[in-house]
C-alpha cells in the first residue's frame, strides 16, 4: 500500500511541476517583450532554440526500444527510472496527448520483438503533406497568434483563454464532422464562455478596448491548436505522438524562418543577453520538460485524475504573473477565471464526454 501511495505521489508531483512549467511560457514572453523585441523575432528565437532538442528526439525515435534501454541507463533511481522510460513510451504512443482526452500509455514492451510486433503503421507519401499542413496550423499559427496576442492582454487572461481549448474541439466536431454534442457538453461550453465574458466585461473597464483585440488573437491560437487536434488525429497513429510532434515543430520552426526571411530586420543578434535568457527558457522549461513531465503523470494518475491538476495551469500563471510581472486580477475577474476551470473541468469528465 505504501509503495502504491508513494507511486501516485509522485505522479503528483510531476503533474504539477509539468503545469507550473507549461505556465511558465506567458511569463517569459512579457518578460522577453520588456526589451522591445519584436514578436516574429521572439518566436523565432523560441523556435531555433528548441529545434537541436527535436532533431535529437527524431533520431532516437527511430528506434524506440534502444531509447527505452538508454532511458534505463539513465535512470538513477527508482522514481525517475520510470519519468525516463516514459519518454520512451511516449515514442511508441499512437494516441494524442491532449488535455482533452489524454490517453492512457500502454506498457512497455518486455523484448525488442515484442516492440517490434506493436510498431506503428508506416505512413505514406502523402501523409507528409498533412504533416506540413497541421506543422503550420497547430504550431506556427497557433503560436504567432498567442504570441501577438500577449502584446495586448494580461498573462493570466492569456492563459484563461487557451485554458478552454476542449470546448473548441467539440465545437469543431459538431461543425466538421457531424459529432453531436450532448446537454452536458453544451451546458459545459455554456458556462465556460460565461466566464469567459465576466473576465473580459471587466477588463475591458481597466485596459481598454485594445483587450478586446489580444483576446481575439489568444482565441484565434486557441481555435488553431484546437482545429490541429482535430484535425491531425488520423495521423498520430502512424507516426506516434512524440514523432508527430517533432516532425510538427520542425515544419512550424521553417515556416518561422520563411515569415522571418520576408519580414524580419536581420538584426537578431543585438539584443540584450536576457532575450537569448527567456527564449532558451521557453525551449526548455516551457515546452520540453513539461511534456515528459505530464506523460509521466499521466502513467501514474491516469488522464481523468490529471485533469484535475490540469486545471491549476490558469491559476499558477495567474501566481506567477502577479509575482513576476507584477499583474494582479480583480475580484470579479478571479471569479470569472473559477467558473472557467469549472466548465472545462466538467466537460473533461469521463462521463460527460459521451
Amino acid at each position: 500500500m505504501a509503495n502504491k501511495n508513494d507511486f501516485k505521489g509522485w505522479g503528483i508531483l510531476f503533474g504539477i511541476l509539468g503545469v507550473v512549467l507549461f505556465s511558465t511560457k506567458a511569463i517569459l514572453v512579457k518578460l522577453a517583450y520588456r526589451y522591445e523585441v519584436d514578436t516574429l523575432e521572439l518566436l523565432l528565437f523560441r523556435m531555433l532554440f528548441s529545434f537541436p532538442f527535436y532533431l535529437i528526439i527524431l533520431f532516437l525515435t527511430k528506434n524506440s526500444f534502444k531509447l527505452f534501454q538508454i532511458a534505463k541507463k539513465l535512470s538513477f533511481c527508482t522514481h525517475f527510472s520510470s519519468f525516463f522510460s516514459s519518454v520512451a513510451q511516449l515514442c511508441n504512443s499512437k494516441k494524442p496527448s491532449t488535455g482533452y482526452r489524454i490517453p492512457n500509455f500502454r506498457l512497455i514492451p518486455k523484448s525488442l520483438n515484442e516492440f517490434k510486433e506493436k510498431g506503428i503503421v508506416q505512413p505514406q507519401k502523402r501523409d507528409f503533406l498533412w504533416v506540413l499542413l497541421f506543422g503550420f496550423l497547430g504550431y506556427y499559427l497557433a503560436s504567432y497568434f498567442d504570441f501577438l496576442g500577449l502584446n495586448y492582454i494580461k498573462a493570466g487572461l492569456e492563459r484563461i483563454i487557451l485554458f478552454v481549448y476542449p470546448t473548441i474541439v467539440v465545437l469543431l466536431g459538431f461543425l466538421f464532422f457531424k459529432r453531436s454534442i450532448t446537454k452536458p457538453q453544451a451546458l459545459a461550453i455554456g458556462i465556460t464562455y460565461l466566464g469567459i465574458l465576466i473576465i473580459f466585461w471587466n477588463e475591458v473597464d481597466i485596459s481598454g478596448s485594445k483587450t478586446l483585440w489580444g483576446g481575439f488573437l489568444v482565441l484565434l491560437s486557441a481555435i488553431a491548436y484546437a482545429a490541429y487536434l482535430v484535425g491531425s488525429g488520423w495521423l498520430i497513429p502512424k507516426y506516434g505522438v512524440l514523432r508527430f510532434t517533432c516532425y510538427a515543430m520542425l515544419v512550424s520552426t521553417f515556416c518561422v524562418v520563411v515569415h522571418y526571411a520576408l519580414q524580419g530586420n536581420w538584426k537578431l543578434w543585438n539584443f540584450p543577453m536576457p532575450v537569448y535568457g527567456y527564449s532558451i527558457m521557453m525551449a526548455i522549461f516551457s515546452t520540453l520538460l513539461p511534456s515528459f513531465l505530464v506523460s509521466a503523470s499521466i502513467k501514474r494518475l491516469g488522464a481523468s485524475n490529471f485533469s484535475i491538476l490540469g486545471s491549476l495551469g490558469p491559476v499558477s500563471t495567474i501566481l506567477l504573473a502577479y509575482a513576476f510581472l507584477g499583474e494582479e486580477l480583480t475580484y470579479l475577474q478571479l471569479s470569472g477565471m473559477m467558473v472557467v476551470i469549472f466548465g472545462v473541468t466538467f466537460l473533461s469528465l469521463p462521463g460527460k464526454r459521451e
